[in-house]
């Protein structure tokens, strides 16, 4: 088999997997028993959500987006992490995202960039 036919074919194969992993099909359910949340994933959640959900749907977002931010900090080595990352106080993410949310320019930030980049700055290792 020629060099070129043989690049088709690896490159067909691959776009083939790609294509079958993407999961938009009916068959892919949204996630079940993670807890009161604002309607989408921590990476989506932006003002806008925040500004439709309820107290106990944005306490549980928060608990969702100190989960990630405080996960473990990897750096060189995955298999040896180096501390975990920055998070805040429940009561000072949910001031920060009041605080920012009200506003209408904000309707389209990200909560988790808002919460993380606070965190940087003021936020304190999960324990």
């Amino acid at each position: 088999m020629s060099s070129a036919r043989r690049a088709l074919a690896v490159t067909l194969f691959v776009a083939a997997l790609a294509l079958a992993g993407c999961g938009g099909g009916s068959g892919t359910q949204p996630q079940v028993d993670v807890g009161p949340n604002v309607g989408q994933p921590i990476a989506l959640a932006d003002c806008n959500d925040w500004n439709q959900a309820n107290t106990e749907q944005r306490l549980g977002t928060i608990s969702e987006i100190k989960g990630f931010a405080g996960g473990p900090v990897v750096g060189n080595n995955a298999s040896s992490p180096h501390g975990t990352g920055s998070v805040l106080d429940d009561k000072q993410a949910y001031d920060l995202f009041n605080s920012y949310c009200k506003e209408d320019f904000a309707r389209g930030f990200k909560l988790y960039k808002l919460y993380e980049r606070a965190a940087a700055f003021t936020g304190h290792p999960e324990q």
